[in-house]
């Protein structure tokens, strides 16, 4: 019996060496064109997996039972392979599209930043020839009045000021190293400052001691802080011999250094006072009344103004409205339980303050507005200031430092002035008119 042609079994193994090959053929195309070689290649993927398909199924019909397993397992694996494969082709479709889209997307992100960038230096520059030009004002103004003799107008003169500040702004706002400088100077400067102010008060102290310029019960007791705007001043006895201060009365009172009057500050009746911005200039007493006899601890001199906070009212002042964190800690003369943040608004018409959206108080400025710091309070006076927005509602409001507390005094005065409104604390109208 004349025997047919011995079938050869085809493994898996074989069938994927084979499969390797065919991919590895496709890939070693030239890498001249890379979008025509990436079609290429798919294209052959799926010319092979179909051959490779075709090639199985003829086979499974001619295998025997032993090697029909494995052809079934190749078929399989085959399949899923054609899966996979167009699931990456499309994945990497999307890829691609997203990565077209990321590069224009960059590409317009370049142009706007480019377009920016040429916009600042176009207004930097308008803004150097204004300066330029408002330097060279001041120039011709300074000499033309060196040739004129001069007069009592000092209007032109305030006018030239603000060019020359308005220019030296302009030139800094392009030299921020520069004002990064100044501005780490004027710290040092300030804390240099604050030094020399306690180092020569002490002198002071110790030298009005050495002259006995007094009675010996006077030096009972002393005034105990620095005497600059955002400090505060405490009573405290100088000897173990003096009489407790929980017994005496207090009245603090303000000598203006021109007249010498002594005027009362009303409400200061506490061993704690915080010198506010209408204190700069004058001299602080405070009478002590212990055992029907009244002894007087003064300041040396007057009070000193904060160093730098009369260029930060400047920079305010441009504002419309300027906010500040406070704490609310009483309420028309009642403690306030709840603590919560506020925001204190100094505007140049009204003031206002509110929680949230919940507004507490709102107010334009008026005559029955009062704006004072506080007058007692412990330590933290010097944070603090009493608000009256209008009669029957007031507020004690603690801020996060001194200076933002004699800011928004200032430049809430500096406002209600423009209305020719006397903004103070209570009892203080009489030292306004003088």
């Amino acid at each position: 019996m004349k025997k047919g042609p011995v079938l050869r079994r085809v493994s898996v193994r074989d069938l994927t060496d084979k499969f390797e090959k065919g991919f590895a053929d496709a890939e070693s195309v030239g890498k001249s064109d890379e979008s025509k070689l990436r079609e290429l290649v798919a294209l052959e993927r799926h010319v092979l997996l179909e051959k490779l398909n075709s090639a199985l199924g003829s086979l499974q019909v001619r295998v025997t039972d032993r090697t029909k397993e494995d052809v079934d397992e190749a078929i399989s694996m085959v399949a899923d392979l054609s899966v996979k494969l167009t699931q990456s082709e499309g994945e990497f479709s999307q890829e691609k599209e997203h990565v077209k889209i990321l590069a224009d997307f960059l590409k317009q992100a370049t142009e706007d930043t480019k377009r920016l960038v040429d916009e600042e230096k176009t207004f930097a520059r308008h803004e150097i020839e204004i300066a330029k030009a408002a330097v060279q004002r001041v120039e011709e103004a300074f000499q033309e009045q060196q040739r004129i003799p001069i007069t009592s107008d000092n209007l032109g003169s305030e006018d030239l000021m603000k060019e020359v500040q308005d220019a030296r702004r302009i030139k800094m706002l392009h030299q921020l190293s520069k004002v990064l400088e100044m501005k780490l100077e004027l710290q040092e400067l300030r804390i240099q400052l604050a030094e020399m102010s306690t180092y020569s008060n002490q002198l002071l102290k110790e030298l009005t001691m050495s002259k006995g310029l007094e009675e010996n019960k006077c030096f009972l007791y002393e005034l105990d802080g620095p005497e600059i705007l955002g400090s505060y001043l405490c009573i405290t006895p100088r000897t173990e011999t003096a009489p407790d201060l929980s017994e005496c009365s207090v009245q603090w009172y303000r000598i203006c250094s021109k007249d010498k009057e002594k005027k009362i500050i009303s409400g200061a009746t506490k061993l704690v006072y915080a010198p506010e911005p209408f204190d700069v200039g004058q001299i602080l007493l405070a009478d002590i009344v212990v055992n029907s006899e009244r002894l007087s601890v003064q300041t040396n001199g007057p009070i000193s103004p904060a160093p730098g906070l009369g260029s930060y009212i400047e920079e305010l002042v441009r504002i419309s409205e300027t906010e500040f964190n406070v704490v609310v800690i009483q309420m028309n003369g009642e403690t306030y339980s709840v603590h919560s943040v506020h925001i204190f608004r100094v505007g140049k018409m009204r003031v206002k303050l509110s929680e949230g959206r919940f507004v507490k108080a709102k107010e334009s400025y008026s005559t029955s507005m009062q704006l004072c710091g506080t007058r007692g309070g412990g330590n933290a006076a010097a944070l603090s200031l009493f608000w009256q927005a209008k009669e029957g509602l007031s507020f004690v409001l603690a801020f996060e430092s001194d200076r933002e507390r004699n800011a928004a005094i200032m430049l809430a005065r500096r406002f209600a002035f423009d209305w020719s409104i006397a903004l103070l604390g209570p009892g203080d109208c009489t030292i306004w008119n003088g």
